[in-house]
Order: C-alpha cells, then sequence, then structure tokens
C-alpha cells in the first residue's frame, strides 16, 4: 500500500495540531477531498480534516517512508 503524504505551509488557528513545515501523513477520504478538506494524522496521533490549502502533496523515497514510520 502506497502512503500519501503532505507538508504544512499554514498552521494559523491550528498551532497545537500541525506545525508549519512538518510532514504528514495523508489517509484517504474522497468525501472530504470533494469539499477541498484533507484527512491527516496530526500532532495528537489522531486523524482529523483540515483545509487542503494548508498543505502540498509531496512524494518521499520508501526509504524516507519507512524511516518515518519506524519513529511512530
Amino acid at each position: 500500500m502506497k502512503h500519501h503524504f503532505v507538508v504544512c505551509i499554514d498552521n494559523t488557528s491550528y498551532e497545537a495540531s500541525l506545525e508549519s513545515g512538518k510532514i504528514y501523513q495523508q489517509l484517504p477520504d474522497d468525501k472530504a477531498f470533494s469539499r477541498g478538506l484533507i484527512r491527516v494524522v496530526d500532532e495528537s496521533g489522531e486523524d482529523y480534516l483540515f483545509e487542503g490549502s494548508r498543505f502540498v502533496n509531496i512524494d518521499l523515497p520508501e526509504i524516507a517512508e519507512n524511516a518515518l514510520f519506524a519513529t511512530a
């Protein structure tokens, strides 16, 4: 299964939940996506919906994905 990752570019009003410049895992949610939202695993370790404009999609090499999950 391919994981999807995003970088937070705007954490305004969500400073406790998101860090600007940090990589987050995006979870599939077609219904939310159609409304301009994405589901990410935030600082609490839980998944929540945020405006998609707060993030930029990124592609990570498999070795980087493995490193991210090894620290989780």
